[in-house]
């Protein structure tokens, strides 16, 4: 099928409806976004009306009020072939499988892939090669993983501002966001500005391109820096078996053994060396009593014969004690080795195992932490070779065992808001104890928390003055409502708890965008296009053409705001009565008028 036959096949989705299968908070978002932010009609499929997120999406209504486009519910414990027809998915224009639960998400789509072999499959996946699997066999299907879009904002608020975050842009193309004032002006090529940071909110997509801090910048030949490797040492084994209270024992019985040498030697004229062979022969049981020995050698002798009946045992108990817990330190994982300026992350579900990886990749040295020895990421965390604490972090202790005192960043991604707020205050209070007593002065902990609403967000930092938090369901739900309208998200763009999507937009067949100049698509504070990709020379061109109206065979590369991808979605749609394509000049890019550098 051609392309002109395809895109003009293509139907308004503001006259379809959608299925999305799921009570999680991503499911939650996604209905918010196809709602409020498409206006389109949606059936949601519930497991119950009790758990997790379902009483918010069984009550929820449109901004707009509008009656009609309050989501039908059904509720089913199972997603059978039954309840998939019951909800319409033969006659939907996409369905979204969003539950927490692999499984049961490929199923589903087995299954509706059976009922319905034409409609447009969204499926919610951790696994990256099942996912690709999926996307394989069953058509048009969008394998998206909610953890693996959201995990590079909280990589970027647990490293600062200051750190690039790179971008996955098609044909490999580098591009990576970065604050204007770290960029050599002489040599960085800004893409665009993103956000204006001056004032207590981000302005995204400014229309004034030079008042912006955070921008988009292309890099050439730079690369991330290779993770570091642990490498065993001898003193990190001393440390392990010569634990505080092995040391404690150790350093009493020395500084007994020196005070009876020195007696031995005062009262019998002995040498440092013949002393303490006496001392030890007395300690160990191994030395004949003297009648007519002085009153102090008496004395000595008795205590160190009491001393030696009673330390030798204690000190072979704690010797024990401390190569088991060596070895079960080293079996876990554990930390072994002093260690700062490392990131303490806590919860090792989905999005704790990506966010590690990441900072893995930065070569960020990570301490993990997680309540159960089960969860996902402890083995990828033990295969990555990083230390793993399990306990629960709302402790102090825990936390401490994870060296938070010396730590650059506190993440905490657990489920549940309010452990997410206790151990943040927990890790804060033991970094601030630590550093009470130093002389220089210390930056705060940088914390980093999930959080999923937004109130309580805004709250804890008026109340407790934690600045960085995300919600996971925020980030990835705009990309699962593009996928679902048939349109790519490529990559999302995090600023503060806003999200910027970037998006890869056909130009369709008739649409409005046909005939019209990239400039006109630019709308400040809502869209900016960033590149072009022609379909005839399939390059992408950075250098927007200024005099070159847009064709049907062209796709766009942009960053939006959520309303502002909604807004431009609707302009793209093809129309079925569209004339046919007329052959045109091809493009030359190298005749096109560069966009001019940006002054900072």
């Amino acid at each position: 099928m051609s392309d002109d036959t395809e895109q003009a096949t293509e139907a308004d989705p503001a006259s379809q409806r959608f299925v999305v299968c799921g009570d999680g908070a991503l499911a939650r978002r996604l209905v918010t976004e196809l709602v409020d932010r498409y206006g389109v009609a949606v059936t949601v499929v519930l497991s119950s009306l009790t758990d997790d997120h379902a009483p918010d999406i069984a009550e929820f209504g449109p901004e707009t009020g509008v009656a009609g486009l309050r989501p039908e519910i059904i509720v089913a414990r199972r997603l059978t072939g039954e309840v998939l027809d019951r909800a319409g998915v033969r006659d939907a224009a996409a369905v979204a499988l969003v539950s927490g639960d692999d499984v049961t998400n490929v199923d589903a789509a087995m299954v509706v892939r059976e009922l319905a072999p034409e409609v447009r499959l969204v499926v919610r996946l951790f696994n990256p090669v099942l996912g690709e699997g999926v996307a394989a066999m069953l058509g048009d299907c969008a394998v998206l993983s909610g953890s693996e879009i959201a995990a590079p904002a909280f990589v970027a608020a647990a490293l600062g501002d200051g750190t690039p975050t790179y971008l996955r842009l098609p044909d490999d193309e580098r591009v990576c966001t970065a604050m204007r004032a770290a960029l050599d002006p002489t040599s960085a090529d800004v893409v665009c500005g993103l956000a204006d940071t001056n004032g207590p909110e981000p302005v995204v997509l400014p229309a004034d391109q030079a008042a912006a801090g955070l921008v988009l910048v292309r890099t050439y030949g730079r690369r991330r820096p290779a993770p570091p490797r642990r490498r065993p040492r001898v003193l990190r084994a001393v440390g392990l078996v010569f634990n505080r209270n092995l040391r404690l024992a150790l350093a009493g019985t020395v500084g007994l053994f020196t005070v009876a040498s020195a007696l031995f030697a005062y009262t019998r004229g002995l040498n440092p060396a013949e002393a303490g062979y006496l001392t030890l022969l007395t300690a160990l049981g191994g030395a004949d009593a003297d009648p007519a020995a002085p009153l102090a050698e008496k004395v000595t002798a008795v205590v160190l014969v009491i001393a030696g009946v009673a330390l030798l045992p204690t000190i072979t108990a704690l010797m024990v004690d401390s190569l088991v817990h060596a070895r079960l330190a080293v079996a876990a994982g554990g930390l072994t080795d002093p260690i700062d300026d490392h990131v303490v992350l806590v919860g090792l579900g989905n999005i704790g195992t990506r966010v590690m990886e990441e900072l893995h990749s930065f070569g960020i040295p990570v301490v993990a932490v997680d309540r159960t020895d089960s969860a996902r990421g402890v083995a990828v965390a033990r295969g990555l070779g990083m230390p793993v604490i399990v306990g629960d972090a709302t402790r102090a202790e825990t936390l401490r065992a994870a060296s938070v005192q010396t730590c650059r960043a506190l993440v905490v991604l657990t489920s549940d808001a309010v452990t997410n707020l206790e151990t943040a205050l927990s890790g804060r209070s033991a970094h601030e104890a630590h550093h009470a007593s130093s002389a220089t002065t210390v930056a705060p902990l940088r914390v980093v928390l999930r959080l999923f609403d937004d109130g309580f967000a805004e709250r804890i930092q008026r109340t407790f003055g934690i600045n960085q938090s995300r919600s996971v369901s925020y980030l990835a739900a705009p990309a699962f409502a593009a996928a679902m309208m048939g349109r790519e998200v490529i990559d999302t763009i995090s600023v503060g708890r806003r999200v910027l999507l970037v998006a890869d937009l056909p130009v369709g067949a008739g649409s409005e965008l046909e005939g019209r100049y990239c400039h006109e698509v630019t709308r400040p504070g809502a869209v900016r296009v960033l590149a072009m990709r022609t379909g005839r020379a399939g390059q992408t061109i950075w250098s927007l053409p200024e005099r070159r109206p847009l064709v049907r065979t062209d796709r766009l590369i942009v960053v939006a705001t959520r309303a502002g991808l909604a807004a431009l979605l609707p302009r793209t749609v093809p129309t079925p009565d569209a004339p046919p394509l007329a052959d045109g000049a091809p493009l030359r890019p190298m005749a096109t008028t560069p966009r001019p550098r940006e002054q900072s």
